[in-house]
């Protein structure tokens, strides 16, 4: 016999596997993603993290003739949902994919948090909660959208994304929207409201803090110049936190030297090059900022070649003053995975472009699933030591989601065909069973799999 099979439960096997291992029914539940009526949470989650995959728009997905058995109002109420608490979802996610990732890295391999923005555009917008002119670094402008503030994990090999907040804008004049005022209070998706008009150094401790009571306890932090500044690297020290950084030069930002405060320029001017074309210029120890007590807190700038500009220099600081400069510098290259980590999201897993919700409950959804997919191919990547890249990974799991719908439309033909034979002698039927199980065994075993009885 041949059985249909909806086409939201055709799930490829490494998708399947995501799902047992990593128990996201059960993590769903743990952070309030439940039924509010009719469709199951987990079912409604399961079709919307591999919807990408699948080369179809949400609306041709939900296509009647396709048999989901929900339309797209019931997709919006789910990800409209403030109570669902999406935050402590991706934390638990991620906590165990770190767990397990951590068995398969060497103790001598240093773990590292990143932190780093990017860009949540939403241009063509109007009516978007919390809508706000936002920087665009790329193209140095000003456009409507969202800082995407991520924090995440990194072990040189792999990235985990571990927690992140749409952050509008502080000022009210630079915010289009504004918050939606029947917003309950007492659910998780009005915290994030609160939380995205808060300055981005603000938000950054409070996801540190989420992280490190998850359980992650990498201690040493990566963020690059638009976050270096004097006093945030002292609170992160005060968290017991090796802050590793790059360094803008500004005439307002200054270091004490020798008990003289010198601006980057002046400290470069200042310190003896080594000869030649090292890569390595310089190195210096400073203190950058006051602490709690009064002291600068301790640190060290490394002053590198600039490979795009030969007759330019950077600065790294590392408050961690042992480390050697080769290790600041290899330490800070980490900070590279996030980068490849927001390339992905946009140019494969569609973030901010698969869906037009408006409510800021729908954002922070769909991005939350979006970070799940990214998080299911880091994993098989991780897990089967695969050499392809992401990208390569990305449109492999295209080409089995198409499988499977080749194996839906065979099996639905070979339900027609058995209904119209129904009526034929037993002798022919015979033969006709007989040509039917040999046409089967022929098939592809991707294929086979999902057809037979």
């Amino acid at each position: 016999m041949v059985r249909q099979v909806p086409s939201f439960e055709q799930l490829p096997s490494s998708v399947a596997s995501f799902f047992k291992e990593y128990r996201l029914a059960s993590l769903l539940k743990q952070s309030r993603v439940t039924k509010q009526a009719g469709i199951p949470a987990n079912r409604l989650f399961t079709f919307l993290l591999t919807l990408v995959f699948s080369g179809r728009s949400l609306s041709r997905n939900l296509d009647p003739q396709r048999e989901t058995g929900f339309c797209k109002d019931t997709v919006y109420r789910f990800l409209n949902a403030s109570t669902h608490n999406w935050r402590r979802f991706l934390l638990l996610l991620a906590q165990s994919v770190v767990a397990r990732m951590q068995l398969l890295t060497s103790k001598d391999r240093t773990e590292v948090l990143i932190v780093d923005d990017s860009l949540y555009n939403r241009n063509r917008s109007k009516n978007v909660e919390l809508l706000a002119r936002v920087y665009d670094h790329a193209t140095h402008r000003f456009v409507r959208g969202f800082r995407m503030l991520t924090l995440g994990w990194s072990d040189g090999n792999s990235f985990v994304p571990l927690a992140f907040s749409l952050l509008s804008s502080e000022k009210t004049e630079n915010r289009i929207q504004d918050m939606d005022s029947s917003a309950d209070r007492r659910t998780s998706g009005y915290r994030r409201r609160r939380e995205s008009i808060l300055k981005a150094t603000v938000v950054l401790f409070d996801l540190l803090a989420q992280a490190k009571a998850a359980g992650i306890k990498t201690r040493i932090l990566l963020f690059d110049s638009w976050f270096a500044f004097p006093s945030t690297i002292v609170r992160a020290v005060g968290e017991e936190m090796t802050v590793i950084c790059m360094l803008k030069a500004m005439k307002t930002v200054t270091y004490s030297v020798q008990g003289k405060r010198l601006t980057l320029a002046q400290i470069y001017a200042l310190v003896k090059k080594r000869r030649g074309r090292a890569k390595i210029l310089a190195s210096i120890e400073v203190e950058v900022g006051q602490n709690e007590q009064g002291q600068g807190v301790p640190a060290k700038i490394v002053f590198v070649r600039d490979r795009n500009r030969s007759k330019q220099w950077l600065a790294l600081l590392c408050t961690d003053v042992t480390l050697s400069d080769e290790e600041v510098i290899r330490l800070y290259g980490e900070r590279w995975n996030i980068e490849v980590f927001f390339k992905v999201l946009k140019s494969q897993l569609r973030l901010a472009r698969e869906l037009q919700g408006r409510s800021y409950d729908a954002m922070v959804a769909h991005t939350t699933i979006v970070f799940t997919r990214y998080l299911l191919l880091a994993v098989e990547t991780r897990n089967e030591q695969d050499p392809r890249t992401l990208g390569a990974l990305f449109l492999a799991m295209c080409d089995e989601m198409t499988d499977l719908r080749y194996a839906e439309a065979i099996a639905r033909l070979l339900q027609f065909f058995t209904r119209v034979t129904e009526g034929v002698a037993s002798e022919e039927s015979t033969e006709i069973e007989v040509a039917v199980q040999h046409f089967i065994a022929s098939l592809p075993s991707t294929i086979k799999a999902r057809i037979a009885a």
